[in-house]
C-alpha cells in the first residue's frame, strides 16, 4: 500500500535512509543530508515527515524555509531556526554588522546541542541569502564536534553551491548523504491510481497517467483528484479527458513557479526560453533577453530552481508545451509579437534552420523584409516534404503578412490554394474566386487559378474568368447536349456526327478519362464512316499541325501578333477551361449560365491543343489530327505562360485512346515530375489516376494499384470532390477485379458514393464497373443493365468513341449469353463501325473480337482479323485473348477437316486442348459462340480490294501448340516448372522452353502476367 501522503509514494527507502540518521543523532552522530530533485517529488514533505519523527524520538528540531521572496534578506534563513531561542538573539542578526568571525548566534546554537542532541532543518536552499549561506557553512564545519543533524532539501542547481554538499571541502568531516528523488515507477503510478481513485485503472489508463504527468508525484494527486471528482472510471475511454486535465494541472504548477520567480532578468531570459530556446544556444537567448548585469551562472540556476526549465544538452529548455503557453501569455500580445520578431532576425543573422525561423515568423509581427518571404517558403517546402499540410499552409498564410509586389502575391496565394484544396478545399475556392475576380492584380495567372479550380472539382470559377471572347456565335455560346437521343444504348441513333469544319466538337466532361463531351455524335447506329465532305481530308490532303482538320483556315496575317499577346493568349486558355467546366457541371438547367464561345479557330496556346485533341478523341474522328494536337499541347507557350494541368491530362487521354499510351506514359510522368517539384498535392493524385487508368487499360493491374494508392495518399477519398468520385471507384473496383481480389472489389463497388456523384459526368465509369463485376459473377442481365446505363450516360455528353469504353461490345457479349442474337448483333456492328471510324487499332481490335463472340459463320475468319488488328495495338489482354479464342476457334475447324486440307491453306495455328476461356479477360464471360452467318460490317469493301482477313492474315508466331497450351495452362494454375514437368512427363528444360514459347506469343513477361490474364478486364 503507498503511503497515506500522496508525495511520500514509493519513497520508502528515502524513509529509512533518514530514519538511520535519527538514530544516530540520538547516539550524538552528526551527519549532514542533502534531498534534491525537481519540482513536485515531495523533497519537502519527506523534510516535513523527517521532522515529525525526530520529534516523536524526542530531538530537538528547528525548521526553516528559505524563499526567492527573502533571498535579500540578510540572515533571513538564520532567523527563523533561532527564533525559539528568543527575540534577542534574533534582532542581532540584523543589527550586527558583517566583521571577521561575526556569526550571531553560531555558538549558543552549538553549546544548546552539546546538552540536547538537535536537528536543523532547511528547505530550499536554493533561494539561500548569501549570509545564512555562510553561517550554515560555518555550522558545517563544525558538526564533527557537536550532536547535530543538518538536513536541507533542494529544487534544481542553487545559485550559489554549498560546501556541505558532496563532492565540497567538507565532505569527509562529517557522514554526507545525498538523495535524489526519482519520479514513479509503473507500479507506483499504478498504486497511485488505486489509492486516489479506489478501484483499480486498466493498463492504458495507468500508463496514460504516468506518461502526460512524467511521474511527479505532486502532478499525478492533482490529475487523479480532479479525475476522480469528474465520476469517472479509471479506464481506456477517458484517457482523453485524463490528458486535458493535466495540461490544466501542469499550467496551474507553471502559473505558481511563475509567480515565484522574482527576479526580473531570470523571468526576461525565461521568456526568451519559451520563444526560441530549442532554436539558439543559451548565450544568444540571454542576448535575446535584452541587456542585464546579472551573469550567466546565477540565470542558469535561477531557471532551474523554478521548475520551469530542464537542462538538456547542457542548456536549460522549456521543454513542456503547456509551461511554455503560460510562460507567453503573461505578456502583452504587442510585447510577444515584437519578442517573436527579434528572435527571428536573430536566428537569421546566425543562420539557424529555415523551419525553426519560419516557426517564429508565424508568431511574429511583420518583419517587412525580405528573407522572411523566402524563408517561409522554403519553410513551406520543408513542411510539405514531411508530410505536415497544415503548418505549409500556416508557412505561406503568414508570408502573405509580408510586403508583397502583386505578381509574387498571387504566386503565393496560387501555391497556397495548391495545398489547401487538399486539406481546405472551401477556404481554397474562396482564395482562388477572390484571384479571379481582381484581374487587375494577377493578370496572365487568372487561368491557372480556374485551372486549379477544375482539378478540385470547382466549375463556377470558368463563369467568374469569364473570357472576353465572344466567339463566331456571337456569344451566344451553345448547349451541346442533345435531346434527340433516344433509347440511348439499345441500337437506336439520332444519325451520323457532324464532324464538319464548322460543327461544334465536343468537350472533355470531367477529368476522369474517357468522358464523354457534349457536341459530339449520338446515337449508335450502323450508317456509314463519314466521307471527305463530312470532315475527313481528302486522300492526298494534307493537314496543317495545331489544326483540327486539314481544310484548316489559313494562318494568320504576317504581323499579326495574336499569338505571342499575353492577353489573347490568356484569352484563349479561359475559353478553353470554360468549356471543360460548363460540361463538369452537374445542374444543365441553370439560369445563370455565362455564353461560353468556341475554341479559336487560330490558337498557338498549348491548352487549346490539349482540349481539341480530346474532342476529336470522344467524338472518334480524326485519330491523326488528335495525335497532332495532343503532342502539341506539351509544347512550350509562344508567350512563356507556365503550362495549365487540366488541358495536358486530356491531351494525355487523347493519346492513350489512339493507342499512344507509352507516349501518353511519358507525358504524365513529365507532368508528375512537375507536380512533385511545385508540392501540388491535387495536380499529383489527379496525374495519378491518369496514369492508373493507363495501367489498366495496358494489363498492368499491379502498377495501377501503386498509383491508385500513392494519389489517395496525396488526396485522401474523403476529400475527393463527388465529381470525381465515381472515376475512382471504378479504377479501384477494375483493379481489384484484375488482381483477382473479388471481395474486394464487391466492397468497392458497394461503397456509398454522394448524392452528387450519382448523376455526373464521371457516372458512366462507375456503372461500367459494376458491369465488369456482375460480368465476373456470370450475371449477364444485370451486366447488360449496368452496361446500357453507361452507355445513356456516355451518349448524353456526346461520347460515341468505343476506345473511350466499350459498353456495346460488353453488352453485345452479355446480350448473346442471354440468346438475344438480334441485339447482340447489332451493338456488336454499331461498335467496329465506331471503332473503324476512329481508327485506333486497339479500339477495332477489341470491337472486332467481341463480333467474332457474338458471330455465327466466319467466326475464325473474324478472329484472324481481331489479332492481326490487335497485333498493332498495346491491348496486350485483348490480344492475348483473341490469340487463344483463335486457337480454340481452328482446333474446333479442324475437327472437321482433313489433315490434306489443313495443309493446303497452310495453317500455322494448331490446335491446343486448352481452354479458351481460362486465358481471357475476367471469368464468367460469354465462352459459348456459335458458328453463323457473317454480319455486315460498315458496308463491302471496293471491287478488287482483298478481304480485311485475307490480308491480314496472322504471322505463325500467333498461335499456341497443343503442348504450349497445356503448359501454359497448368503454369496458370501456380505450379512451378518441376510440378509440371512430372505433370507431363517433360524434362525441366522442356518446360522451360514452353513457356518461353508461350510468353513470345502472348506478348507477356512471365507468369505474374501470365495470371494476371486469367483475371483480367477485357475493355477496362
Amino acid at each position: 500500500m503507498p503511503s497515506p501522503d500522496p508525495l511520500l509514494w514509493e519513497r520508502d527507502r528515502e524513509q529509512a535512509v533518514l530514519s538511520a540518521v535519527i538514530g544516530e543523532l540520538r547516539s550524538a552522530r552528526p551527519a549532514m543530508v542533502t534531498v534534491t530533485g525537481e519540482p513536485g517529488l515531495g523533497q519537502n514533505d519527506l523534510l516535513c515527515w523527517a521532522a515529525g519523527h525526530a520529534r516523536n524520538a524526542g530531538l530537538h528540531v528547528l525548521t526553516a524555509r528559505a524563499s526567492p521572496a527573502e533571498h535579500e534578506l540578510r540572515y533571513g534563513v538564520v532567523a527563523q531556526l533561532l527564533a525559539e531561542e528568543g527575540p534577542t538573539t534574533v534582532s542581532r542578526l540584523f543589527l550586527t554588522q558583517d566583521r571577521p568571525g561575526g556569526l550571531p548566534g553560531l555558538n549558543a546554537l552549538l553549546a544548546a546541542a552539546r546538552d540536547r542532541p538537535t536537528l536543523l532543518v532547511v528547505h530550499d536552499v536554493q533561494w539561500l541569502d548569501p549570509a545564512s549561506l555562510r553561517w550554515l557553512e560555518a555550522l558545517a564545519r563544525r558538526l564533527p564536534q557537536v550532536p547535530l543533524v543538518l538536513l536541507t532539501s533542494s529544487t534544481g542547481t542553487a545559485i550559489d553551491r554549498p560546501e556541505w554538499n558532496v563532492g565540497t571541502p567538507l565532505t569527509g568531516l562529517a557522514s554526507t548523504i545525498e538523495l535524489a528523488l526519482p519520479p514513479l515507477t509503473a507500479s507506483g503510478t499504478a498504486a497511485a491510481v488505486l489509492a486516489v481513485c479506489g478501484t483499480p485503472g486498466d493498463p492504458a489508463f495507468t500508463e496514460a497517467v504516468a506518461g502526460a504527468t512524467r511521474g511527479i508525484p505532486a502532478v499525478v494527486h492533482d490529475v487523479l483528484d480532479r479525475f476522480t471528482r469528474t465520476g469517472r472510471r479509471p479506464d481506456a475511454e477517458h484517457v482523453d479527458h485524463l490528458r486535458a486535465l493535466t495540461a490544466e494541472v501542469v499550467g496551474d504548477h507553471a502559473a505558481r513557479a511563475l509567480s515565484e520567480l522574482r527576479d526580473p532578468a531570470a523571468v526576461d531570459v525565461l521568456r526568451a526560453l519559451a520563444v526560441c530556446g530549442d532554436l539558439l544556444d543559451f548565450p544568444l537567448v540571454c542576448m535575446l533577453a535584452g541587456p542585464h548585469s546579472v551573469p550567466e551562472a546565477r540565470l542558469r540556476a535561477a531557471l532551474g530552481a523554478s521548475g520551469l526549465t530542464a537542462n538538456r544538452d547542457g542548456s536549460p529548455r522549456v521543454t513542456d508545451a503547456v509551461v511554455r503557453a503560460r510562460i507567453l501569455e503573461e505578456m502583452p500580445a504587442g510585447d510577444r509579437a515584437d519578442l517573436y520578431a527579434r528572435a527571428a532576425r536573430l536566428a537569421q543573422r546566425v543562420a539557424a534552420a529555415d523551419q525553426g525561423i519560419a516557426e517564429l515568423l508565424l508568431a511574429a509581427r511583420p518583419v517587412g523584409a525580405p528573407w522572411a518571404v523566402d524563408t517561409l517558403r522554403r519553410g513551406f517546402t520543408a513542411a510539405l516534404r514531411n508530410g505536415r499540410r497544415d503548418r505549409a499552409t500556416a508557412y505561406l498564410a503568414r508570408a502573405l503578412d509580408e510586403p508583397l509586389d502583386a505578381e509574387n502575391r498571387v504566386r503565393v496565394e496560387l501555391q497556397l490554394a495548391s495545398v489547401q484544396m487538399v486539406i481546405a478545399p472551401a477556404a481554397a475556392e474562396r482564395r482562388l474566386h477572390g484571384l479571379i475576380r481582381s484581374s487587375g492584380d494577377c493578370a496572365g495567372l487568372r487561368s491557372h487559378a480556374v485551372d486549379l479550380c477544375l482539378l478540385g472539382g470547382d466549375t463556377r470559377a470558368a463563369r467568374l474568368a469569364g473570357t472576353g471572347d465572344p466567339g463566331p456565335d456571337g456569344g451566344r455560346g451553345r448547349r451541346a447536349v442533345p435531346g434527340a437521343v433516344r433509347a440511348a444504348g439499345t441500337g437506336e441513333n439520332a444519325g451520323p456526327p457532324d464532324t464538319r469544319p464548322g460543327a461544334e466538337l465536343p468537350c472533355p466532361t470531367s477529368l476522369a478519362p474517357g468522358d464523354p463531351a457534349p457536341g459530339a455524335a449520338q446515337g449508335s447506329g450502323t450508317s456509314q464512316a463519314p466521307g471527305p465532305r463530312d470532315g475527313v481530308p481528302a486522300e492526298g490532303a494534307t493537314a496543317t499541325p495545331g489544326t483540327p482538320l486539314a481544310e484548316a483556315a489559313p494562318p494568320p496575317e504576317p504581323g499579326d501578333a495574336s499569338g505571342t499577346d499575353p492577353a489573347v493568349a490568356e484569352r484563349h486558355e479561359l475559353t478553353t477551361l470554360a468549356r471543360v467546366a460548363r460540361f463538369l457541371r452537374h445542374e444543365d438547367s441553370e439560369l445563370d449560365v455565362l455564353p461560353v464561345p468556341d475554341l479559336p479557330e487560330h490558337s498557338c496556346s498549348p491548352a487549346v491543343a490539349g482540349v481539341r485533341a480530346w474532342e476529336h478523341a470522344v467524338a472518334g474522328v480524326h485519330l491523326d489530327a488528335s495525335r497532332r494536337l495532343a503532342r502539341a499541347a506539351f509544347a512550350p507557350d509562344p508567350t512563356g505562360r507556365p503550362p495549365l494541368v487540366v488541358p495536358r491530362l486530356f491531351a494525355c487521354r487523347a493519346l492513350f485512346l489512339s493507342d499512344d499510351g507509352d507516349e501518353a506514359e511519358g507525358y504524365l510522368g513529365a507532368l508528375l515530375t512537375e507536380a512533385h517539384r511545385q508540392r501540388a498535392a491535387i495536380s499529383v493524385a489527379h496525374v495519378l489516376s491518369v496514369r492508373a487508368d493507363l495501367h489498366i487499360r495496358h494489363g498492368r493491374p499491379d502498377a495501377a494499384a501503386r498509383d491508385l494508392a500513392a494519389a489517395e495518399a496525396e488526396l485522401p477519398p474523403a476529400r475527393l470532390h463527388p465529381l470525381f468520385v465515381p472515376y475512382w471507384t471504378s479504377l479501384n473496383l477494375v483493379t481489384e477485379l484484375q488482381n483477382g481480389r473479388l471481395d474486394r472489389a464487391r466492397e468497392a463497388a458497394a461503397r456509398p458514393v454522394p448524392p452528387l456523384a450519382e448523376e455526373c459526368a464521371t457516372t458512366s465509369y462507375l456503372l461500367f464497373a459494376r458491369g465488369l463485376l456482375a460480368r465476373v459473377e456470370q450475371d449477364p442481365h444485370r451486366a447488360r443493365e449496368y452496361f446500357r446505363a453507361s452507355g445513356r450516360w456516355l451518349l448524353r455528353y456526346g461520347c460515341v468513341n468505343p476506345a473511350v469504353l466499350p459498353w456495346r461490345s460488353l453488352a453485345a457479349e452479355a446480350a448473346h449469353a442471354l440468346g438475344d442474337g438480334e441485339d447482340s448483333l447489332r451493338l456488336a456492328r454499331e461498335e467496329v463501325h465506331h471503332a473503324r471510324r476512329w481508327g485506333a487499332p486497339g479500339a477495332l481490335g477489341r470491337a472486332e473480337l467481341s463480333l467474332a463472340v457474338v458471330s455465327g459463320e466466319n467466326r475464325t475468319e473474324y478472329l484472324r482479323a481481331a489479332v492481326a488488328t490487335l497485333g498493332e495495338s498495346p491491348a496486350r489482354t485483348a490480344y492475348t485473348r483473341a490469340v487463344l479464342a483463335l486457337a480454340s476457334a481452328e482446333r474446333e475447324d479442324a475437327a472437321h477437316q482433313s489433315a490434306v486440307a489443313r495443309t493446303s491453306r497452310n495453317t500455322a495455328l494448331p490446335a491446343g486442348d486448352i481452354d479458351p476461356g481460362v486465358l481471357m479477360d475476367i471469368p464468367g464471360q460469354d465462352r459459348h459462340a456459335h458458328h453463323g452467318a457473317p454480319p455486315a460490317r460498315g458496308g463491302p469493301p471496293p471491287p478488287g480490294t482483298p478481304s480485311r482477313t485475307e490480308a491480314a492474315e496472322p504471322a505463325p508466331r500467333h498461335g499456341l501448340s497443343a503442348v504450349e497450351s497445356e503448359t501454359a495452362a497448368l503454369a496458370a494454375q501456380g505450379l512451378g516448372n518441376r510440378e509440371i514437368a512430372a505433370a507431363l512427363s517433360v524434362t525441366t528444360r522442356t518446360v522451360e522452353l514452353r513457356l518461353s514459347g508461350v510468353y513470345r506469343k502472348l506478348r507477356i513477361r512471365g507468369r505474374d502476367e501470365l495470371r494476371a490474364l486469367t483475371q483480367g478486364s477485357e475493355g477496362s
